[in-house]
């Protein structure tokens, strides 16, 4: 199975919101390890574009421009008295990631892996810098 199959199919058309988690559950399992310590039990959600809150939320006008959000406390910001919270999720918006594979001609794995990298980065403070070269280590 090639980096861009799930279950044998090899992505020429632009996968459905259940085969974009699959891959994406795929390509989480495989972040640098430098990443994967932080988001031990976090969780992908996959929608269409992101809401117009969210969009209002991060200064955002297209809902193009936004691929992907990491909702959560970051860990060093936890405390055993903190009330029930809402786990940790990594949004993951289906259309601004397909207009860019179709755009770059770019794998999706390693689209979908880079947005994941890049959102789970910006949320622990990492520096641009930093997520450019994790972007590029191996799985």
């Amino acid at each position: 199975m090639t980096s861009h199959e799930i279950a044998g199919r090899r992505f020429t058309t632009p996968p459905s919101i259940d085969e974009l988690a699959a891959l994406a559950e795929r390509a989480l399992a495989a972040i640098p390890a430098k990443l994967r310590q932080h988001v031990d039990g976090v969780g992908i959600a996959v929608e269409e574009i992101a809401d117009d809150a969210t969009l209002d939320e991060m200064g955002i006008e297209s809902p193009y421009d936004l691929s992907g959000l990491y909702r959560g406390v970051p860990l060093h910001r936890r405390s055993l008295g903190d009330i029930a919270r809402m786990p940790d999720l990594i949004y993951l918006y289906r259309l601004p990631i397909l207009l860019e594979w179709i755009e770059e001609g770019e794998d999706l794995y390693a689209l979908v892996r880079n947005v994941l990298v890049h959102e789970i980065a910006h949320h622990f403070g990492f520096s641009d810098e930093d997520i450019e070269r994790l972007e590029h280590e191996p799985d």
